[in-house]
């Protein structure tokens, strides 16, 4: 059978638009001669669709969309996923489903049965879970179908079994030919390679061909790297799509007998190329998905800023970003013109706007009120959110998105300020520790083949510039010790003692720890970060603010 693998980026509740991919990918595969068209999990709808499944009328719209396009399919068969009313009058309303289109109709619906509820998952608020598991058959051929979460349980991959059911095998023991699953797996850093090694895993295990369709895009701060992958019995690669951009391919099931098992090994990345690549895939897609044609940002002379540049201009091109340079008393000229020379070199906009009349301002106003006190963190972050206005009276004015420039290790530990850096609409950084940043940065460079980051960006010592001589390490230890602690302490929940035991300093991690624990007031009221690690400061960790747990 010959089988197209339909990799797409749908929006969420854009019904008319992911309509519009469907026929597109189906007419390719017409073309390519292929008698079945597969598309990823939710495709009609958009995935995660979240709430929007509360509301009736979102629903009805999806069985519009999916009657439609059954009611022009001809000539090929066609699986897209949707969600369904649950008219058993038990359980939840609704089935996230996989539907069989043929000759105009519909010819059979599989309802997924593992619903995960874990990190950015939240299937059984909306879901009921499917019971059943048996082949379809498709073009003669018996067609085990299954949906993302059902194909995640091979035994050798895991340590720790989540669910009582294994669908892919109880598929083949039924008698399944070939296993497809739709699928919308989120993507962190070496994540496409697992997925693969997981479906090739599952071909090798039972000796059927396995075709993974994976949605790609941005959904909110939930990336999807695409990664489609196809195998035969052997775990051979068949065909393997490309990460981060729609593509489609056509393969042939039962292949030809291989002398022996594919030894190609799943592609393997360096972070940094994954996670600009990433990167830039959610900028665009958020920006566009919301409606924007251009952003802004504040050009620091700094590494963060200068990567958020970087990213945005590759996005979305040069035209449409607008970078500001907000020079204040503390600002040296070294920041101004690495600022400057970055924008030049980048081809973006850029304007100036000091602000040292404007926290003259607030300074003497509320000299007052601060008589008898000495300078501190007050001070600076009055400028920081002088900073913050202005952006925001930028965007109100010429409707840009305002990227914040944060990265996940400040908002860890709370080194950022509430509505002034972290005024924005999207933390393009939120989820990048800093020692990735400065080598994403680095690769903007070796793409671009030449220094659009100037060199001194990457060698100056990190500081925000909001008192004299100020730099990061006067309050943060050297982040390629906070970067490894965080990693251990928010992505791989480590305790405490644990880290301490590891060989970190105590009191470091100690005072790491409780930055953490006491900043969750703060990220919560953040931009929502792109999510590049297991573990990100958003939708898949959800810490209660009024809590009074310490560990330490």
């Amino acid at each position: 059978m010959r089988i197209w693998l339909g990799q797409i980026n749908p929006t969420v509740g854009d019904f008319a638009g992911n309509l519009a991919l469907l026929r597109g990918g189906i007419a390719r595969a017409a073309a390519a001669g292929a008698e079945l068209a597969v598309f990823p999990e939710l495709s009609i709808s958009g995935y995660p669709p979240r709430d929007l499944l509360e509301k009736s009328a979102f629903i009805r719209d999806a069985k519009d969309a999916l009657w439609t396009l059954a009611s022009e399919t001809r000539g090929i068969e066609v699986l897209v996923g949707a969600p369904l009313p649950n008219e058993s009058g038990r359980g939840n309303l609704l089935f996230n489903t996989a539907v069989l289109l043929r000759d105009g109709g519909v010819s059979a619906v599989v309802r997924k049965l593992l619903l995960p509820t874990y990190d950015v998952f939240d299937e059984d608020r909306h879901f009921e879970p499917g019971e059943r598991v048996e082949p379809v058959m498709i073009r003669g051929v018996p067609v085990g179908i299954t949906i993302c979460e059902d194909a995640w349980s091979d035994p050798g991959l895991f340590h720790r079994k989540l669910y009582d059911r294994a669908p892919v095998d109880e598929l083949a023991a039924a008698g399944a030919k070939v296993i497809v699953n739709l699928s919308a797996s989120p993507f962190s850093l070496g994540r496409p390679a697992l997925r693969e090694e997981i479906m090739r895993g599952h071909a090798r295990r039972l000796g059927v061909p396995v075709i993974c369709v994976n949605q790609v895009g941005a959904s909110d701060e939930v990336l999807f790297d695409g990664s489609s992958i196809a195998a035969d019995g052997t775990g051979r690669v068949l065909a393997r799509l490309r990460a981060f951009e729609e593509d489609g391919a056509l393969v042939s099931v039962p292949a030809p007998a291989a002398a022996e098992a594919d030894p190609d090994p799943p592609p393997v990345r360096p972070p940094a190329d994954e996670a600009l690549d990433a990167l830039v895939m959610g900028t665009r897609d958020y920006v566009k998905k919301c409606g924007f044609e251009s952003v802004t940002l504040g050009l620091s002379g700094g590494i963060d800023s200068a990567v958020v540049a970087g990213v945005a201009a590759l996005a979305l091109g040069p035209g449409a970003v607008t970078a500001v340079s907000m020079p204040g008393r503390f600002t040296s000229e070294a920041s101004i013109a690495d600022a400057a020379a970055l924008a030049a070199a980048l081809g973006i906009g850029l304007r100036t706007l000091p602000i040292d009349r404007l926290f003259q301002a607030y300074l003497d106003e509320l000299a007052p009120q601060f008589a008898g006190t000495r300078a501190d963190a007050t001070e600076e972050n009055i400028q920081a959110r002088i900073r913050g206005n202005l952006l925001m009276a930028l965007s109100n004015k010429h409707g840009w998105l305002v990227l914040t420039t944060g990265n996940k290790s400040e908002m860890a530990v709370g080194y950022c300020t509430l509505y002034g850096d972290m005024s924005g609409g999207l933390a393009v950084l939120g989820d990048v520790p800093k020692t990735l940043v400065y080598e994403v940065g680095r690769r903007i460079n070796a793409r671009a083949g030449r220094a659009v980051i100037p060199e001194r960006i990457f060698t100056r010592p990190p500081t925000a510039e909001l008192r004299a001589g100020q730099t990061d390490q006067d309050t943060l230890p050297p982040y390629a010790v906070l970067d490894r602690i965080l990693a251990l302490y928010v992505e791989e929940h480590r305790p405490a003692r644990r880290i301490i035991e590891a060989g970190f300093d105590a009191g470091v991690v100690r005072d790491v720890v409780r930055r953490v624990d006491g900043n969750e007031y703060k990220r919560q009221q953040a931009a929502p970060p792109l999510r590049i690690t297991t573990k990100a400061f958003g939708i898949g960790r959800r810490m209660p603010i009024a809590q009074r747990y310490r560990e330490l």
